[in-house]
């Protein structure tokens, strides 16, 4: 993998097929897809029959000239109140592993688990345990483990993140920008949360709106790019605009449009501020 590859995620396309979505990242200019739980993945399928559904993924990528970056198993009752339903979730998690082995993907995403009504404190509390055996399964094995501080989860601040990652050493980061701005944090608030990251999520966003078109936006991509290549970042770009319009003010957009814009500004970017500061 090249240094600061640029990746789409097929739950842009979460409307379509995997192979159409597939199909439409390779048009779009893209050599590397992460590829999510729901429509394109069945999760239980993946666990039930791993070398199977590893191959029909993988001939769909294959047919476009695609490489798998990262999968996210959305598995948001790590940290359920329930008991049974917290061991199930981790019991399928274990039992994933050998899709994503065979899958050959390089790293894994999770959810840290959802608010539940018993507040922040009792989620993030069931949420460290669940997250520690998670990172405990896949010790053996040579997949990165990195959890996604997202809206509706027990870990949405980047005070929290870091507790996460540094109580449970060797578990990592996956950064979306748009997830801390859409509650009015500033760049200036994550660089701590940078030297953790192994996977990075981009699309525009303003306090408010979880999704906006890229001329609307507020992330500033260049910053974005110089921070990630002085923290010595070696994870993908991934471009993800999504279809769950109106969750937290996430606006309608065209993804295909949307998309191509942050693409063309991030490879312009990559091009101009990689080499001046690896120098």
């Amino acid at each position: 993998m090249n240094r600061l590859p640029l990746a789409c995620h097929a739950w842009a396309f979460n409307d379509r097929s995997l192979e159409d979505a597939a199909g439409t990242a390779a048009r779009l200019g893209f050599r590397y897809i992460d590829i999510g739980s729901g429509p394109h993945l069945n999760l239980e399928q993946a666990a039930t029959h791993p070398g199977r559904e590893a191959q029909r993924i993988q001939e769909i990528l294959g047919r476009y000239e695609l490489e798998i970056s990262d999968v996210y198993f959305m598995l948001p009752y790590i940290n359920a109140p329930d008991p049974k339903r917290r061991a199930a979730q981790l019991a399928l998690f274990e039992r994933l592993i050998p899709f994503a082995i065979a899958l050959g993907t390089p790293g894994i995403t999770i959810s840290p688990g959802v608010l539940h009504p018993d507040g922040v404190e009792h989620s993030l509390a069931r949420s460290l345990p669940a997250l520690l055996r998670m990172n405990r399964i896949v010790a053996d094995t040579e997949l990165r483990l990195s959890f996604e501080p997202h809206m509706d989860s027990a870990i949405t601040t980047p005070e929290r993140a870091l507790l996460v990652v540094e109580t449970i050493p060797g578990l990592s980061i996956t950064l979306d920008y748009a997830h801390f701005l859409v509650q009015g944090y500033r760049l200036t608030d994550l660089p701590p949360l940078l030297q953790h990251a192994a996977h990075v999520h981009i699309r525009q966003v303003v306090k408010g709106r979880l999704q906006t078109a890229h001329d609307k936006g507020r992330l500033d991509l260049q910053s974005v790019m110089r921070d990630l290549i002085l923290s010595d970042y070696h994870g993908a770009l991934t471009v993800e605009y999504m279809t769950t319009v109106g969750w937290h003010g996430m606006m309608q957009v065209n993804i295909p449009n949307e998309t191509t814009a942050t693409r063309d500004d991030l490879r312009l970017l990559r091009s101009e501020l990689l080499p001046a500061l690896e120098s």
